[in-house]
């Protein structure tokens, strides 16, 4: 839809951002704020959106939107929502002017319904769960994620058992158990689609000057585990590619991590080892002694011209032979990421990719959807290349799930982002038994995870006062080189703030 101005009433930054994420959702352009003013065809000179919300003890909005086409003529619709007893008040109006408008579009402009309706937000099944402590069932559940929040029926009821399917799992941590994220922010070089803070594996100089930031930062988490007798259940080593560095570096990074952190209560150790073009015997005889359980290979396709034109230094036969390198020397679990929606690639593409994956027999899978991030080369270049439609991304989706499950491999975590093919989500699959605690924790933020490296993140959870707070560091490496010692004093205090004696939360200056 192209519309010449669009007129919202209220200015408040949450709800000035609720209505641009549905504007993006339905690919709302509006000229007047392109800088286009020309005589350029539109389907409506202006739209206007009101809000009337009340504020009182049964919270409602009624929302009214103005349509103003060419000729003058208006058209207004209305719409009114109100909030359920069990919900916080301005959670309620936020979801209620989300809704409103969403149902607006959908009936009375034809905009096509979203599979995951009015949900934005990186981790969708935390609602489920909430849904689950408050003792509603698996149909009332669905029943709320339809009415409250648009959602499609099929990701409803896969997302309630996905929810269901991690309580156990869940379960196992109590207030003293943690996991920890150790971020390695190098690869040998940088892929189109990728936003991360990773950078291209320094010469030796710069690398022993971030290794000794680096080791202040593990040195500064070891010590407050001990001292507040904290328990490390999940070991996640990502990046970058930690296995960019030299088999020594590789070697000397894992024994201090895991002299550091593995203890009696040690459930996961994951590396994230990537690109085949990092890998040699040695560092699979290293992550063997150092007691690594789970290893993530991501090959992202297996056709060789995407791997080429994405900027991959390897060939899909590279992944195989990788693959095969961890089966014959170490009793690892492997796990196997590929992307849907890469440029140029079509459902045909999809399904080879994961057939050929299905056929290495991998323990886990993770299914992404490409995402559009700002800093991607991607991103700055869209002209240069040819993306699949999001219906065709939709088509990839589907063909692939029904390959993974057919293969019995089971749903078991999910996460979304931003401006992502399809509008879909990134899911992991897993047979029964080889599911990643670690990503279920970090996906339900009710445990704390303590981030070391640059870019790496500090989620503390505080059982007394049932508040995460988070605690990032530098995504720049010179700024994270130059301060690491203040983002170790702000994890200190979170930390103290926490698990210290209540009323001692001691702070570090």
């Amino acid at each position: 839809m192209i519309v010449r101005r669009f007129v919202l009433d209220r200015k408040e930054e949450v709800i000035v951002k609720l209505v641009k994420e549905l504007r993006d959702l339905f690919k709302i352009h509006v000229l007047e704020e392109e800088g286009e003013t020309g005589q350029e065809t539109v389907d409506y000179e202006r739209i206007s959106v009101r809000h009337k919300i009340d504020f009182g003890a049964a919270p409602s909005v009624y929302t009214e939107l103005i349509a103003e086409d060419e000729t003058g003529e208006e058209r207004c619709f209305s719409e009114t929502g109100i909030a359920r007893q069990d919900e916080k008040r301005m959670a309620a109006i936020h979801r209620l002017v989300k809704r409103n408008l969403y149902r607006l579009f959908c009936t009375h402009f034809s905009m096509p319904a979203a599979s995951w309706g009015i949900l934005h937000g990186v981790r969708p099944t935390k609602i489920v769960h909430r849904y689950i402590e408050a003792g509603l069932n698996r149909q009332a559940i669905i029943g709320r994620l339809l009415e409250d929040y648009e959602v499609s029926i099929e990701k409803a009821s896969y997302m309630t058992d996905m929810a269901f399917r991690q309580r156990s799992f869940l379960q196992t941590s109590d207030e003293k158990t943690v996991s920890v994220y150790v971020g390695i922010p190098f690869c040998r070089s940088r892929c189109l689609y990728c936003s991360f803070p990773a950078y291209i594996l320094p010469e030796s100089q710069k690398l022993s000057v971030f290794f000794e930031a680096w080791v202040k930062d593990l040195l500064a988490a070891k010590a407050a585990i001990k001292q507040y007798g904290l328990k490390v259940q999940n070991i996640y080593v990502g990046g970058g590619t930690p296995t960019s560095l030299s088999n020594l570096d590789f070697e000397r990074m894992l024994t201090l991590v895991e002299e550091a952190f593995y203890g009696s209560c040690t459930r996961e150790f994951t590396v994230e080892a990537g690109r085949p073009d990092t890998i040699t015997p040695e560092k699979v005889l290293s992550m063997r002694q150092h007691r690594v359980s789970r290893v993530s290979v991501n090959p992202q396709t297996m056709q060789e011209r995407t791997l080429q034109r994405i900027g991959r230094a390897h060939t899909p036969q590279d992944i195989v032979h990788m693959v095969h390198l961890l089966r014959e020397n170490g009793d690892f679990s492997i796990n196997m990421d590929i992307i849907l929606g890469l440029p140029g690639e079509t459902r045909w593409d999809a399904s080879d990719t994961i057939h050929q994956v299905i056929a290495l027999n991998p323990d886990s899978l993770t299914l992404h959807s490409l995402a559009l991030k700002r800093g991607s080369k991607l991103k700055m270049n869209l002209k240069d290349y040819e993306l699949p439609a999001d219906d065709e991304v939709q088509v990839m989706f589907h063909v692939t799930m029904n390959q993974v499950l057919t293969a019995g491999y089971f749903p078991y975590y999910l996460y979304r982002q931003g401006y992502m093919s399809g509008q879909l989500e990134n899911v992991g699959c897993a047979r029964p038994g080889a599911e990643s605690m670690y990503n279920m924790q970090i996906m339900d933020e009710h445990q704390t995870i303590l981030g070391i490296g640059c870019a790496a993140t500090s989620k503390i959870m505080n059982f007394r006062t049932k508040r995460l707070k988070a605690s990032f560091n530098a995504k720049d490496l010179d700024t994270y080189l130059r301060d690491v010692e203040l983002y170790t004093i702000k994890r200190a205090n979170l930390l103290a703030e926490a698990y210290g004696k209540q009323g001692d939360g001691k702070r570090v200056d």
